[in-house]
């Protein structure tokens, strides 16, 4: 009579499930950890909400990049390294607001199609390797059972 059971044997032995036990007991420790970090941030914090979310706004200036005294000073700048001075139309206040700037956009589209390449050429060469090496034993298992004839 066969066992309803699905998990290979190789996983109940006692240094498998103590890896699992500590793996995930990281993962928890690290989710909880933020959960309450971030619950004594909000609570320490009062929230102002920037106008150009409540309102229609006017861009009075594009995106540009944030020197290294607006990056520390700002915390627009902060997020993206890029900042663009809007003007909110019901309360007229003049406000940052970051922005993504098509440059910065197309530097990391570049960086990420090169990284995508080379993860391509490395397991195109992993994947003849493989192949070769799998040949290899083939063509020894032929050759022995050829010599056992």
């Amino acid at each position: 009579m066969e066992s309803d059971c699905r998990i290979p044997v190789a996983c109940c032995r006692p240094r498998v499930l103590a890896l699992h036990a500590l793996f995930w007991g990281l993962v928890s420790l690290r989710v909880f950890g933020a959960a309450l970090l971030s619950e004594e941030k909000t609570a320490v914090k009062a929230v102002v909400t920037p106008c150009w979310l409540l309102e229609e706004f006017v861009v009075t200036t594009e995106c540009l990049q944030c020197t290294s005294f607006q990056t520390k000073s700002w915390p627009a700048c902060g997020q993206t390294g890029y900042v663009e001075k809007v003007n909110c139309t019901k309360s007229n206040k003049d406000e940052h607001k970051s922005c993504r700037s098509a440059v910065m956009e197309e530097h990391l589209f570049w960086k990420f199609e090169a990284a995508m390449l080379a993860l391509t050429a490395l397991f195109a060469v992993l994947v003849v390797i493989r192949q070769r090496w799998l040949d290899r034993l083939a063509s020894e298992k032929v050759r022995r059972q050829i010599e056992s004839i």
